[in-house]
């Protein structure tokens, strides 16, 4: 009787080890799916998206500012808690909240009422320190990261320790809030690092989400079967 109950078991493993092998591949749940509804209409994305101009900057964040031809007037500073910044002849300038273009205009048209004709400012964000990016799904450390600089897919991914060993690196999803709509880009890490695909640049706010692949995380489960041998060893 033992031996029968114990033949009969070890069948039962060997059914479901060969039916988790030899079925079709399981379908892999989206990370679409994990996220709200807005974000389900995914957009496949093959071109590097660039940082963009309609970037606000923010508390923290390091810009410079030229003037050109006017080069005692170059300054570099640190945007302040408070969102303010002092620039040599107009004094506090209020830069949290506005884009490089926006902040261009503002401070040509304070220097030209007073102290020079048709100025023409430039303005550059150099460390995007207010901004976050938040990696999720198969990484080794789930989390929100600070964005120093630009930071590429890769980098971020890097800054989450890396992917674990049941990531499908073929299926990164990047998902951006841009004008009040909720988009998400596909991207292949594999490709990327092999040079065939460009590394994109992320923006602040960007959620990036690593899927698992369904077979490996398959083969995964079935590792939690193995204690069974051990009972039919008893039996």
């Amino acid at each position: 009787m033992r031996r029968e109950a114990t033949c009969v078991l070890l069948v039962l493993m060997v059914g479901m080890a060969v039916s988790g092998c030899t079925s079709s591949q399981p379908q892999r749940t989206s990370p679409t799916a994990q996220l709200p509804p807005y974000a389900a209409a995914a957009l496949r994305g093959d071109a590097a998206p660039q940082l963009a101009d309609d970037y606000k900057i923010g508390p923290l964040d390091k810009i410079s500012v030229s003037v050109f031809q006017v080069p005692d007037l170059d300054t570099t500073a640190e945007v302040n808690k408070s969102g303010y910044i002092t620039f040599p002849l107009i004094g506090q300038v209020m830069v949290a909240g506005k884009t490089a273009p926006q902040l261009e205009k503002e401070i040509a048209a304070k220097l030209g009422a007073t102290y020079l004709q048709s100025p023409q400012v430039s303005v550059k964000v150099t460390d995007y320190t207010s901004q976050r990016v938040t990696v999720d799904g198969a990484v080794q450390k789930p989390g929100i990261f600070p964005m120093t600089g630009s930071v590429s897919l890769l980098q971020a991914v890097a800054s989450a320790q890396g992917v674990t060993e049941y990531a499908d690196q073929g299926s990164v999803y990047v998902f951006r809030l841009a004008n009040g709509k909720r988009t998400a880009s596909h991207y292949d890490l594999s490709s990327i690092r092999a040079g065939r695909s460009p590394d994109p640049i992320l923006q602040g706010g960007d959620v990036v989400i690593v899927d698992e692949s369904g077979v490996r995380t398959t083969l995964r489960d079935l590792k939690y079967v193995s204690p069974l041998a051990a009972l039919a060893a008893v039996l």
